[in-house]
């Protein structure tokens, strides 16, 4: 069956309805039905940090089910990590094999592990095509009583790691035309007090997205970033907040956001896995908050 499509000519005396097959267009039936979602089928390879929990976690076993079937997972938890890989097998259909999971364990800011992640894949896989760069913290508290060491773990952690992996990884992901997802905030974008350590370590990720974005251009890799509002994890708790505090945290993110409610890591993959593939090739330096509308209302 042909599908058509209305436009309009536009004339001096008249305008002409015209019915044009869409393929004309580039979109036959199976292209509509391919480029409709996120898929991997290529054996491409994804490497993760922060795989072990949260957000990184959620874009593995999104990763999984889309169907990338080699997979690079880091993390400072070999047990939470045993049980990422654990389900991105079971959500992947039987695609995902457990000797095409590695599992690699240490603190991304010694240069030392993000050099073993990337020789390790390469050793493994052959080859890098994707990278997302999942790891962080937060730590709260105002400029005037928050002392250097917090923001120097912060910068090392959520700026400095990133920028040493990705550098390690530049040369495999040119090989491949690959792809590159920089997990930042909605932080990055908007200010908030009592953050700001943290907002300027996810602002510094954004420049870097964009900035690395123009430079890899040329070699057909592509970046971009997610900026996340408030997401359902375990970050604000590891940052210093207790039960009661998280409850009323999530409970404020109600009237924060405007649709609503938090985020959940799913929500965040999804973006993250669309970002990586080929449904998003003329997508680069693109900061895409996944936010539920938070950047866009004013402080109240």
């Amino acid at each position: 069956m042909m599908i058509f499509i209305k436009t309009k000519s536009l004339s001096s005396l008249f305008v002409k309805t015209i019915y044009t097959p869409l393929n004309t267009f580039g979109f036959g039936r199976a292209s509509l039905r391919v480029r409709s979602m996120a898929s991997f089928t290529n054996g491409e390879v994804a490497v993760i940090t922060g795989a072990s929990s949260g957000i990184g976690a959620g874009a593995a076993i999104k990763f999984a089910q889309l169907g990338v079937t080699k997979l690079c997972l880091a993390g400072r938890n070999v047990d939470a990590l045993k049980e990422t890989q654990k389900t991105c097998i079971e959500m992947s259909n039987d695609k995902l094999k457990e000797e095409n999971v590695l599992l690699l364990t240490g603190d991304v800011t010694d240069v030392s592990i993000s050099k073993n992640i990337v020789d390790k894949t390469i050793e493994k896989f052959g080859q890098i095509d994707i990278l997302v760069n999942s790891a962080g913290i937060i730590k709260s508290g105002p400029f005037e009583t928050s002392s250097v060491a917090n923001f120097d773990e912060l910068m090392n952690i959520n700026v400095r790691s990133v920028v040493v992996l990705t550098q390690l990884c530049i040369p495999h992901l040119k090989k491949t035309k690959g792809s590159v997802v920089n997990v930042s905030s909605v932080n990055g974008i908007r200010s908030f007090a009592n953050v700001g350590y943290y907002c300027m370590s996810k602002a510094a990720v954004d420049m870097f997205t964009k900035c690395l974005a123009l430079e890899l251009a040329p070699d057909g890799v592509r970046v971009n970033a997610v900026n996340p509002g408030v997401v359902v994890t375990n970050i604000h708790k590891r940052g210093g907040m207790d039960d009661e505090q998280y409850r009323g945290f999530l409970e404020r993110a109600k009237q924060t956001h405007p649709l609503g409610r938090p985020g959940e890591t799913e929500e965040v993959a999804n973006a993250i896995t669309f970002l990586a593939s080929k449904q998003a090739s003329f997508m680069t330096g693109n900061l895409t908050p996944v936010d539920g509308g938070r950047n866009c209302v004013c402080p109240r």
